[in-house]
């Protein structure tokens, strides 16, 4: 008993065990720890290794010095075992008290960062397990670890972890250190500043010293639909709400910017009246405009009040976040509403547009836009022209004057008119160049014979194109001397070629009149030349009217004779039926208005003179055979004596 100390009874015991069984080894050569500092070169995968071979060697000593001990010492000190025993449950003992102490009081500890995993950061905390930090915690707003191996980091231990170790929390320890701060921040609503780290459910997660929530309604003064815009950015911010026992933190940023912007509400509504300048900053962009922050309160400036111009949305001219000069139009102090102008702070192009456009000048413009009327042409910023398609070329073949310009494209106009009031300026293209239409009288002159392609058909006739850009009308009724047209599809056809008389030519109006049928004879011509008044011809009852007949008495040649004519040699009406032929005699002609007057009547009256003439003739050799028949003779013919000398005719040839 005398060899061990006392004061160690631990190591005494270790001593005992550890003593060696063979003369090259010793029990303290087996025991020592192999010191590794002294070699920088060794890994600590070496080290490990190294310390697992040490520990089986000293295992191995162990059992050999047991054995050896049974040999020289038969029985131990049970009383050193018990000592050292005691001790070890001492340590255990303070540990554990150290720890629930630790726990308990929710104490802050300063550790280093041992090791790094991809769920805790592990820290020596003095204890002999080591502390456990979850990553989520001591990660910047990009994902990064605040902490590398070996930086000394404070924390607050919450328990032991089955698995090993303990928990500790970052936060925890951070909380107490700033928690006095924050709550002295709310109490006095002092701002504190803080990095936005990530979007949670409803809000932002802020590190402020801790982290706190920031709902989405706070963010702005407004609603804000993309809240990952903030994440990384530092912003100013007020502790609204605090709950120490849970550790919840909730802050605002909404209520610093309405306090400011009430500030600069106040200062802007003392100076604002109609026809100030403010500057202002673009707030937001709408279809109809864009919303200005003039200093805290936010006027709307028209899309109609930007440009003198003509615009297709506001952001042709501004956008969000540009700082522009803007008038005040109207102001409603009840309201608080400010309507802005952007394009009063400039002078009305329009007010001498007439002196600077006279008419006949030649332009150059940049097409905006093309419709399917013309096109718009900016002849200067705020200052446009409208080319109608009808003054872009001569030519009507032109079916949308997108064939001829597009938006972007730079052309020359000549000023056709000006009405400042209207802010209307009418542009012309075709005047630039040589008008077809003037030099149309010498080269195309009346009685001339042209050709051409038929390049539409109307119900009133048919445009004929004799050159490009010159069509000429062929009216229905110029087709044909004979026949009744209905529409020009009965004799023409689209895209083919034909021949045509001018007949008329008006430069001024764009017209040019052709004839077609007047390229043959005219039928009427050669009958009223051949036929007179009292001629007896055969005709042909064509169509029929309630009046009358229209009978063909040549070709392309008809007369019309009324029901009136239409009767015997006994006064019985005629029914005339079409396709029926008879014998008239023509009672009226008009060769202006190529009218022919027919009748059946006068034919039968012609035919009774003829009788009475003969019958004369026959009675001129009975003279001498009395003085009755001189006297007979000598006397009028009467309708009794020809119908008796009818009779005896009649007789005589039976």
């Amino acid at each position: 008993m005398s060899d061990h100390n006392p004061s160690n009874p631990e190591s005494t015991a270790l001593n005992t065990t550890l003593e060696p069984t063979a003369p090259e080894t010793s029990a303290e050569q087996l025991t020592a720890p192999t010191d590794h500092t002294s070699n920088p070169e060794v890994q600590p995968h070496e080290t490990a290794a190294a310390s697992a071979q040490s520990e089986q060697t000293v295992s191995e000593a162990t059992a050999i010095a047991a054995v050896s001990a049974e040999a020289d010492e038969p029985e131990y000190d049970a009383e050193d075992f018990a000592r050292a025993l005691e001790s070890f449950d001492r340590e255990q003992a303070a540990e554990k008290d150290a720890a629930q102490s630790l726990t308990a009081e929710e104490a802050v500890v300063t550790g280093t960062v041992v090791k790094i995993t991809d769920k805790h950061v592990v820290v020596d905390i003095g204890l002999k397990s080591e502390g456990l930090i979850p990553l989520e915690q001591v990660l910047d707003h990009a994902g990064t670890p605040k902490f590398n191996i070996g930086d000394q980091v404070e924390v607050v231990v919450e328990r032991e972890e089955q698995e090993g170790g303990y928990l500790v929390s970052y936060e925890k320890a951070l909380r107490h250190k700033v928690w006095d701060k924050l709550e002295e921040a709310a109490n006095t609503k002092t701002p504190v500043k803080g990095m936005v780290l990530s979007r949670v459910k409803g809000g932002l997660t802020v590190d402020i010293g801790i982290k706190a929530f920031l709902p989405g309604s706070q963010v702005e003064v407004r609603p804000v639909r993309n809240l990952d815009g903030y994440i990384g950015t530092e912003i100013e911010v007020r502790v609204i709400k605090l709950n120490k026992k849970r550790g919840n933190v909730v802050i605002s940023r909404k209520e610093l910017l309405e306090e400011d912007q009430n500030a600069k509400k106040a200062v802007t509504l003392s100076t604002l009246e109609e026809g100030s300048v403010f500057t202002g900053v673009v707030k937001n962009l709408t279809d109809y405009g864009a919303f200005v922050d003039m200093g805290g309160l936010d006027g709307l400036l028209h899309i109609t009040d930007m440009s003198w111009g003509r615009l297709t949305h506001p952001r042709d001219l501004v956008n969000v976040g540009d700082e522009i000069q803007v008038k005040v139009l109207k102001f409603d102090k009840e309201k608080q509403r400010v309507s802005l102008g952007f394009k009063q702070l400039t002078p009305d192009p329009w007010l001498d547009a007439t002196e600077r456009y006279p008419i006949g000048a030649q332009v150059r413009g940049r097409v905006l836009s093309v419709t399917d009327y013309g096109a718009f042409v900016e002849l200067e910023q705020g200052i446009e022209g409208l080319v109608h398609v009808s003054e872009m070329t001569w030519s009507k073949r032109m079916k949308h004057p997108s064939k001829m310009v597009k938006p972007g494209d730079i052309v020359d106009t000549i000023i056709l008119s000006v009405n400042p009031n209207d802010r209307r300026i009418s542009l012309g293209m075709k005047q630039l160049q040589d008008n077809p239409w003037e030099a149309l009288e010498d080269k195309y002159p009346i009685g001339a014979v042209i050709e051409g392609r038929v390049r539409n058909l109307t119900d009133f006739g048919a445009f004929i194109e004799i050159e490009d850009g010159i069509d000429g009308l062929v009216h229905v009724s110029n087709l044909s001397w004979t026949k009744r047209i209905k529409h020009p599809s009965e004799v023409l056809k689209k895209g083919e070629k034909v021949k045509a008389i001018v007949l008329g030519v008006e430069p001024e109006n764009r017209r040019l009149s052709l004839g077609v049928k007047q390229l043959q004879p005219d039928v009427w011509d050669t009958f009223f030349a051949q036929h007179r008044v009292g001629d007896v011809i055969k005709g042909k009852t064509l169509r029929t009217a309630q009046f009358g007949a229209f009978v063909e008495i040549a070709e392309g040649v008809e007369g019309l004779c009324h029901v009136s004519e239409a009767v015997d040699e006994t006064g019985k009406q005629i029914t005339l039926e079409v396709g029926d032929e008879h014998e008239f005699k023509i009672v009226k002609m008009n060769q202006e208005e190529k009218k022919v007057g027919l009748s059946i009547k006068a034919v039968g009256e012609e035919a009774s003179r003829a009788e009475v003439e003969s019958y004369k003739e026959s009675n001129k050799g009975k003279g001498n055979h009395g003085q009755s028949s001189s006297s007979s003779s000598s006397s009028s013919t009467t309708l009794g004596d020809l119908l008796k000398w009818k009779q005896s005719e009649n007789e005589d040839n039976n």
